[in-house]
């Protein structure tokens, strides 16, 4: 075999084939969408683009589940690890599972936020474009096995939400959140891009295989890679949004559209979470006393400001956004633990809390219609005695997220703080389950507004069938889930033993 042949077979092409596909048909797309006619460009753009995202889920699951000599595909053998593109992409269980939620989560992102943004005459090819663009970043993020492979991956979801914020160019306050998160992105990803640099410096390699090999073996208390780890935690912790490092979260979040905001508060954190266990627990396992340390001050500030802090808020998206904040510190505490069984807590907790996330995000878009914007808890007001149906669903989202027994909240939290009392940080347990009692106050206020006050807005509820049903089976998966936890957990964990 020639060198020629062996660079060749090495790329392996193939098994990127989703991420492939997913380009091929989003540019196809929004080349399409120019020649379709005013009044049929947005079933067209919808019907397209969840076309795309499941044929995209079922290539994701073909590439996991090799055949065997014989003939039968073996369902349960996303075991398999495999390698292209010279090492630099790794399609892997982790990779596989968190690219199906990834996509999932933005097939609802489209279907709950179609509505919202035709009244508003924003669902166009721009938005679909953009958010298929940020999802292929994001896929190449879970499956980078290159630090150059995992900052494409970034930058490309980042560049994509900047866009997306600054979606309706008539709003001062979506203009001004996009230039803020713009600028303190760009720091973050010179921050990242810094250490990684030192990484480079201190290994001579940006394989996250050959770094953690030389990490492991005999660099680990090396000076410069302490100092970039530094510099990568900060860049990370950016992207999670963690205290000290939010302050872009409540500003974005408020001055995005309702749409967009549900976008960047649910798919990206996924992708985020992908990103940090390729880096910390894959690339730089051997350097885990020094990280550790580091997320642990991560992590009590996130859920001591992030909870503290949601108290006070009267605008439902500020309110969740340092909801966000503090479950990004919960999110924190699994990875700390430097386990396999702790970031399997974690994947568990990532995925349960985005599939509340979808659904509180999307009852607010329900509640939303042209003219008024449903952004304040006392939008909720009464919503009860307008649509019980729908304040039972949000009451199941709110007691999740609280962490309330036969929820799904509950056994993410509870799985998490087993890991961290494991790894031996029962002081950090106690302080986090006192962080959730405070935590539950601004949820519980929620559930009280709409089965105790008298509504303010009277307004009929109206909204597409699809978006309905959608939501509902997003609220009940929230209640199944706390019911059956045992399939998912499972998942997460087999997906992470046969990962790292």
């Amino acid at each position: 075999m020639t060198p020629a042949q062996i660079n060749v077979a090495s790329f392996n092409i193939s098994l990127a084939t989703p991420e492939i596909f997913l380009l091929v048909a989003v540019s196809a797309l929004m080349v399409a969408h120019l020649f379709w006619a005013p009044q049929r460009q947005e079933g067209r753009l919808l019907s397209g683009s969840l076309a795309t995202l499941f044929i995209t889920a079922i290539l994701v699951v073909l590439k996991a589940m090799p055949v065997p000599s014989g003939s039968v595909i073996e369902v349960a053998a996303i075991a398999f690890t495999h390698y292209g593109f010279s090492n630099m992409f790794v399609v892997d269980g982790m990779a596989t599972m968190l690219k199906v939620s990834i996509l999932i989560a933005v097939a609802m992102v489209i279907i709950y936020s179609r509505a919202y943004l035709s009244a508003r005459k924003l669902f166009s090819g721009e938005f679909i474009s953009l958010i298929l663009f940020a999802t292929l970043g994001m896929m190449v993020m879970v499956s980078a096995n290159h630090f150059v492979t995992l900052y494409l991956g970034l930058e490309l979801l980042a560049l994509s939400s900047y866009a997306l914020v600054a979606l309706n160019r008539d709003s001062a306050k979506s203009t001004e959140a996009a230039m803020k998160y713009f600028i303190l992105g760009a720091l973050a990803s010179g921050l990242l891009l810094y250490g990684i640099s030192m990484i480079y410096g201190a290994t001579g390699s940006l394989d996250v295989s050959t770094v953690a090999a030389i990490v492991s073996n005999s660099r680990a208390n090396d000076p410069l890679l302490t100092f970039g780890l530094v510099f990568i935690v900060a860049g990370l912790a950016f992207k999670l949004g963690a205290v000290p490092f939010h302050m872009w979260v409540p500003d974005v979040y408020d001055g995005a559209p309702m749409a967009i905001t549900l976008f960047i508060a649910s798919a990206p954190k996924i992708a985020a979470f992908g990103f940090v266990i390729r880096i910390l627990a894959d690339a730089l396992a051997g350097a885990a006393a020094d990280w550790q340390g580091m997320l642990v001050i991560l992590a009590v500030l996130s859920m001591a400001i992030g909870n503290i802090v949601a108290i006070s808020q009267t605008s439902i998206k500020r309110m969740l956004a340092y909801s966000t904040i503090s479950h990004m510190g919960f999110l924190l505490l699994g990875i700390l633990a430097g386990t396999k069984s702790g970031y399997a807590s974690s994947m568990f907790y990532i995925v349960t809390y985005t599939l509340s996330t979808l659904a509180a995000f999307g009852i607010m878009l329900l509640l939303s219609r042209v003219g008024f914007e449903a952004e304040n808890i006392d939008d909720l007001k009464g919503l009860n005695q307008r649509s019980p149906f729908h304040a039972l669903l949000m009451l199941f989202v709110m007691f999740s997220m609280a962490g309330i027994p036969i929820f799904v909240g509950f056994w993410a939290k509870l799985s998490v703080l087993e890991a961290v009392l494991a790894a031996g940080y029962t002081w950090l347990v106690v302080f986090a389950v006192l962080m959730s009692v405070i935590g539950a106050f601004y949820y519980l206020r929620v559930v009280k507004v709409m089965y105790f006050d008298s509504p303010i807005d009277t307004a009929p509820i109206i909204a597409p069938l699809e978006m309905r049903a959608v939501l509902a089976v997003n609220a009940f998966a929230v209640l199944g889930l706390g019911f059956m936890p045992g399939a998912l957990m499972t998942a997460c964990l087999n997906a992470i033993q046969r990962s790292l």
